[in-house]
């Protein structure tokens, strides 16, 4: 092979492995929270534009979403955490607005032990 034939299977390799890697590990998380009775169990992740459905997720979108998640949590910070914040401070009267906090979904995903940590540690 060629130099760039040859750095094209290492990274064609590298991303095989993380996409088989991803899939076991969502399979071990699905069995993990199945229960014996009927109640429904799941992670969510945010996907901004929502009008996929896939029944299997790749690596790729693994990484869609968790961009997708970073983009809210620092809309969410600026302009209702922070703004509403500063309106408290200037005493400007104002409804408050409720938002979810995204930073559990966001720590599953890059925190020490956290999935991006897993795949890495296990690709070793």
């Amino acid at each position: 092979m060629s130099r760039q034939q040859a750095l094209n299977s290492r990274d064609a390799l590298a991303k095989h492995i993380y996409g088989q890697l991803f899939k076991w590990i969502v399979g071990r998380i699905n069995k993990a929270l199945r229960a014996s009775c009927r109640q429904q169990a799941s992670i969510g992740i945010l996907d901004i534009y929502g009008f996929e459905m896939f029944t299997v997720n790749s690596f790729e979108q693994f990484c869609i979403n968790y961009a997708n998640e970073k983009l809210q949590q620092h809309f969410n910070l600026h302009v209702f955490k922070l703004e509403q914040e500063e309106y408290m401070k200037e005493e400007i009267p104002w409804t408050f607005i409720d938002f979810y906090d995204n930073q559990p979904c966001i720590n599953l995903i890059e925190a020490k032990l956290g999935v991006l940590d897993l795949l890495n540690e296990e690709c070793k």
